[in-house]
């Protein structure tokens, strides 16, 4: 047998992508964060808004009423009203992380072609628009939350194209359009190594949240919830969860037959790997990020199995027996031979009368006993009654 599965995230930071190399973690990041992330993209989109709008005034001044001041005034409504709806969408799917990358994506389009629209409307002031490129670059890089590869693919061509306009239509000596493509390759390249930065610190405080939050709720050697986060938060949650939305709930108590022979006969490390082992099959053969594995005591396990009956459980519980019973269990030089008792609750909560049920663990730790009692590598079970 393989050695068991904690269920955390893995950890590993992908330092080029400035991403968790695993989707399942970056997903988890990117959830975590969501509403950190929607309102940071709210307050852009209002300052982006403000700042095309605010710059009008610019135009009206520079070359009065004219028909380029009309198209400049349409360009910017164009990225305001693109801000606005972004702000909507957010609001209509606040739980929505692929819509929040779209419309950061797209805002961050938008303003960027925006922007040269303006710039070729503009062509007198390449100075300015230099300047207001940089502050464009430095806010596609670090203001808008996205994947960092995104805001390259975005910010590197809106660059080219203004270095492009500048060449065109700026009358600029080549002395001077050198150095202002230097300067905003330079602000693309400290854009990218802060906004990369920002994401790997920000990668980095959440794996230090998640190993507290592992260390406080799971049993170091399996990798199984603890005990204290069965009785604080997770019968609870599932008892409630079952009365609320009239479901079936069953616990499983099982408990490794002669341990103390074990421990004698192989040592700790010996009894270590059994129970690493017996952790590995348990996690191995419940549904992940449904049912619960706790480390209940010693050798003694719990499972908690939401919208699941009778029938199923106890078909789990033979299947976990036999599984255990027919396999052995290597320790070094040692193959162990080792089986388990399993205790089997259920609680139909489809009934009205069904009351909360806080005594399934005792009752399923009686049921074990009787296993033990009747000869060990067995199941007893029982169905509480409505």
């Amino acid at each position: 047998m393989k050695p068991p599965s904690s269920r955390t995230l893995p950890l590993e930071i992908d330092s080029w992508r400035a991403e968790f190399s695993s989707n399942k973690t970056e997903r988890a990041f990117l959830t975590h964060h969501l509403a950190t992330t929607q309102a940071q993209l709210r307050v852009t989109f209002l300052f982006c808004a403000l700042f095309y709008l605010g710059f009008a005034v610019t135009d009206l001044v520079w070359l009065g009423m004219s028909r380029t001041t009309a198209l400049l005034l349409s360009a910017r409504l164009l990225v305001v009203v693109c801000a606005l709806t972004s702000l909507v969408l957010l609001k209509r799917f606040p739980r929505s992380i692929a819509m929040t990358r779209i419309v950061a994506c797209v805002t961050e389009v938008a303003g960027a072609a925006g922007f040269l629209l303006i710039v070729a409307l503009r062509p007198d002031e390449f100075s300015l628009h230099a300047i207001s490129m940089a502050i464009v670059i430095i806010v596609l890089y670090i203001y808008i939350p996205n994947r960092t590869r995104y805001a390259t693919a975005i910010a590197v061509p809106a660059t080219a194209g203004f270095v492009i306009l500048a060449a065109a239509l700026g009358h600029l000596r080549v002395v001077e359009l050198a150095t202002m493509t230097t300067l905003l390759l330079l602000t693309n390249l400290f854009g990218y190594v802060a906004a990369r930065r920002y994401q790997l610190l920000w990668r980095d405080e959440f794996s230090a949240q998640t190993v507290l939050k592992n260390l406080s709720v799971r049993d170091p050697l399996t990798g199984c919830y603890n005990r204290r986060h069965l009785h604080e938060q997770l019968l609870e949650t599932e008892i409630f969860r079952a009365q609320r939305y009239k479901l079936s709930l069953s616990v499983i108590m099982c408990d490794l037959d002669h341990f103390k022979q074990v421990n004698d006969n192989y040592g700790h490390d010996g009894g270590d790997a059994v129970l690493q082992v017996f952790a590995g099959l348990l996690q191995s053969m419940t549904r992940e990020n449904i049912d619960s594995v706790v480390r209940y005591g010693g050798e003694e396990f719990l499972l908690i199995l939401p919208e699941t009956d009778l029938e199923g459980s106890v078909l789990l519980a033979e299947r976990l027996r036999q599984h255990l019973a027919s396999t052995p269990i290597q320790a070094g030089p040692h193959e162990i031979q080792a089986t388990a008792s399993f205790g089997v609750v259920s609680a139909n909560f489809a009934h009205a009368s069904t009351q909360p049920h806080t005594g399934m663990i005792s009752a399923a730790d009686d049921l074990l006993y009787a296993a033990k009692k009747g000869g060990r590598n067995k199941v007893c079970s029982l169905q509480l009654s409505d």
